[in-house]
């Protein structure tokens, strides 16, 4: 479980890593949905053996032990951040000021 400290800090732009039951996933959050509902959840895009993939998050699963927050954004001027896929890691890291 996620506490709710980590939980307000989950937001677009930050760089996580994502402890669960398959292993570790590092990479950015995309978008956060649904708040605090049953059925909120966040996305994660990261990199693999050198292939970009996205993984869904449910918030309340017993599969995740722990969330690392990495890095914060300067800045993040949307709620979703789905026209990072299109774009190189040089190019992301001047959009959100890493």
């Amino acid at each position: 479980m996620i506490n709710a400290e980590t939980l307000e800090k989950i937001q677009p732009g930050v760089r996580v890593r994502v402890h669960d039951t398959n292993g570790q996933f590092e990479g950015i959050v995309l978008a956060r949905k649904h708040g605090k509902e049953a059925g909120a959840t966040f996305t994660v895009r990261g990199e693999v053996a050198s292939v970009k993939m996205e993984k869904i998050y449910p918030i309340y699963t017993p599969t995740i032990k722990k969330v690392d927050i990495l890095k914060k954004p300067k800045r993040v001027r949307r709620s979703k951040l789905y026209f990072l896929r299109n774009l190189s890691v040089k190019k992301i890291k001047q959009k959100l000021g890493v």
